[in-house]
């Protein structure tokens, strides 16, 4: 046909490749994956190390404590000896100071060598010259002890003092220990006066008996115990109640599932496998004493008085349609959540779960631990050793027991903090 065909326009350039390619999660390396989201970074296991990594791991989230650690200035040896006290927070110190400047997996090799001089039933081997498994709550008790000798208590600011019932000469007692206030009356005599006593408490245990379903049950049911001692109006052993109430609640409160026992013909801590629910949120008012329940009140009130603004604001936006939420620019308040009189301690009662130490396995001296961790309030990681993991609360609350799955053996709670926008300040009522 020899037909000519012109096609008019202007000439286009043909796209170019972006600068910064498209990067998929899948293709990024482990580094990588965890620098986009912002994983926390793991512990090495050296050997059966997994108990010590856990311990680790759920002591970190606590901000008072990474505090104090800074400010020890102790080295791991004095002179040519190992001070096991000294060592220890040292090791410690620098082993949470590695992991927030390494950004990823790091090896904790001289706090598990500290830890094994200081307590050489850590360093026991088996048959095969492995490091054998140990008991986490061990360790963790072992640790929290160390600190005892070496961390100073906060200071109080100028001009003010201590002046509660609780004289604090460590940090440890001030962030994480509380007090009971207990009875004891004679079951068999009723002329045998009764005796009351205060007990100091780093962790409370939850016994985990055939009626216990909730971990605040079996609190309660140790809080009410029989024992056998001596009476002096009967002139022999007799049975006493022993009733306990809480006087001072910690900043950071540690619970103990106690699910381990000793079994004779095996000679193995067994475990107890029951499924024992808990909470992310705890409540422990019922537990104190009246005089404490009495200074808790001020500041429920204000939560109540917030917590009945949301209910009522959420009401009307169903009756109103509203446009998306906006960022507020509003500064906001935080509430201590302290007495002024008692750095370190809890002044409303309520509790948030920071962390969870699991153990998976049938004894304490096998099996595998774990920590779970949380960063924000629908935010948590798995740290199984150098492989963390994010996890949503809804995995957290499986961790309650009944099966071969990972169980909660460890629960640390923190302060729930009372936020709120500076002109919105609820007024307790009197």
């Amino acid at each position: 046909m020899g037909m000519t065909v012109l096609l008019m326009g202007t000439k286009e350039e043909l796209p170019e490749e972006p600068v910064v390619k498209t990067v998929f999660m899948e293709d990024m390396s482990d580094q990588e994956l965890a620098t986009a989201l912002e994983l926390p970074p793991g512990l090495t296991n050296l050997g059966n190390s997994c108990y010590m990594n856990a311990t680790i791991q759920c002591l970190k989230t606590v901000p008072e404590l990474r505090d104090a650690l800074k400010k020890f200035t102790g080295s791991i040896t004095s002179g040519n000896t190992i001070v096991p006290s000294q060592s220890i927070t040292a090791a410690l110190r620098d082993l949470f100071s590695a992991m927030d400047t390494c950004g990823t997996d790091f090896q904790p090799i001289i706090l598990l060598q500290v830890l094994h001089m200081a307590f050489p039933r850590f360093a026991e081997k088996n048959d095969h010259g492995t490091f054998m498994q140990q008991d986490a709550n061990e360790c963790w008790t072992e640790v929290m002890r160390m600190l005892q000798q070496k961390l100073t208590p906060v200071p109080y600011p100028e001009g003010t003092s201590d002046s509660s019932s609780a004289q604090h000469t460590n940090f440890i007692d001030q962030f994480f220990g509380g007090i009971f206030d207990s009875t004891l009356t004679c079951i068999e005599s009723e002329e045998e006066p009764e005796t009351h006593q205060k007990e100091n408490f780093l962790q409370l245990s939850c016994f985990i008996s055939a009626d216990v379903k909730f971990m605040l049950t079996g609190l309660k049911q140790k809080m009410q115990e029989t024992l056998t001692k001596y009476s002096s109006v009967l002139g022999r052993d007799a049975q006493f109640k022993k009733t306990s109430k809480i006087s001072r609640l910690p900043t950071y409160l540690t619970i103990q599932m106690v699910r381990f026992f000793f079994k004779e013909k095996e000679s193995i801590n067994a475990k107890i496998l029951k499924d024992v629910k808990f909470s992310l949120d705890l409540d422990m008012f019922e537990l104190c004493t009246e005089e404490l329940q009495a200074k808790l009140t001020p500041m429920r009130e204000k939560f109540k008085i917030l917590e009945d603004k949301k209910v009522e604001e959420a009401q009307k936006a169903k009756l109103v349609p509203q446009e998306p939420p906006q960022k507020s620019d509003k500064k906001k308040k935080t509430y201590p959540y302290w007495f002024e009189d008692d750095i370190g301690s809890n002044n409303s009662g309520y509790y948030e779960l920071k962390a969870v130490l699991t153990h998976k396995g049938r004894s304490s001296s096998s099996g595998h631990y774990v920590a779970w961790i949380r960063r924000k309030p629908d935010e948590w990681f798995k740290c199984d050793d150098d492989a963390v993991s994010m996890v949503s609360s809804e995995e957290i609350l499986k961790l309650s027991g009944g099966g071969d799955w990972h169980c909660a053996y460890l629960l640390l709670y923190g302060p729930r903090v009372l936020e709120i926008e500076e002109e919105d300040e609820p007024m307790a009522t009197s």
